[in-house]
């Protein structure tokens, strides 16, 4: 696989960053597969993500949302019974991961919640008001039933 250095990019751009990132998370290595995860549409700006993290408890696990990346992280705690025993065959995967997703401009993380071993996380697209487009309104003057604004200022101070 080819590597490209974009750090001269780095120095001389402004306001680029998040585009450099962008490229840089597109030539990374492809994500592993565990643990699986479901992402789905719960409304018109509403979205869920379920990653399937069956083992971990609620105090293993964490979520970080930072410059439009989620990311889930999972770490087993060390044997909770105390008691040494030999695992004859593991099964059941229980290993560290990491996990990143990109998100949307003005996505925010609303939720999180972990029931039956699925960690759901409520994501919802918050547009800011500037953004939201608007209508503005058409006038319509008749003719001579409405004078412009400056003949009728004339007309008030003459009178």
């Amino acid at each position: 696989m080819r590597t490209y250095d974009l750090t001269p990019f780095y120095r001389s751009t402004v306001g680029f960053d998040r585009l450099f990132s962008l490229l840089d998370q597109a030539t990374a290595e492809p994500s592993p597969g565990y643990p699986p995860y479901n992402i789905e549409r719960t409304g018109e700006n509403a979205y869920r993500i379920t990653v399937a993290v069956s083992g971990f408890g609620k105090d293993e696990l964490s979520l970080v949302a930072k410059e439009n990346t989620l990311t889930i992280k999972g770490e087993k705690a060390a044997n909770e019974n105390g008691k040494k025993s030999e695992v004859l065959y593991r099964g059941i995967a229980a290993r560290a991961f990491e996990r990143s997703f990109q998100l949307a401009d003005h996505v925010v993380v609303k939720n999180a919640s972990l029931e039956n071993g699925l960690l759901h996380v409520d994501l919802v697209r918050e547009i800011p008001e500037a953004k939201k487009p608007r209508s503005i309104p058409i006038s319509t003057s008749a003719q001579g039933s409405e004078q412009p604004a400056i003949e009728r200022t004339a007309e008030k101070a003459a009178a």
